[in-house]
């Protein structure tokens, strides 16, 4: 996929999606690097233990290919950007 066209797309956002952007009155955290570089991931009503923890993102694109998953996490100090950590098999 053309990765201009991933900036500014929110994870999990279908690529036919008319409006792949960030929604009014959501929350959203950018992700760093690794397959998933420069997508937002919508965290609305996720508590903060569980944005503490960062996520495990179901992905196709990663080094393990369909059913594997790209881990990121908050970056130290600025929590709004969340750092790819790797990728987890199936």
């Amino acid at each position: 996929m053309d990765e201009h066209l991933m900036r500014g797309r929110v994870y999990g956002a279908d690529y036919d999606d008319p409006d792949p952007g960030p929604q009014p009155g959501h929350a959203y955290r950018e992700l760093v690097a690794g397959p998933l570089d420069g997508l937002l991931l919508d965290v609305t009503g996720w508590t903060a233990d569980h944005l503490a923890e960062g996520a495990a993102l179901p992905t196709e694109i990663g080094s393990h290919g369909p059913g594997g998953r790209a881990l990121y996490a908050p970056r130290p100090g600025d929590p709004r950007h969340w750092d790819w950590r790797g990728d987890t098999p199936p």
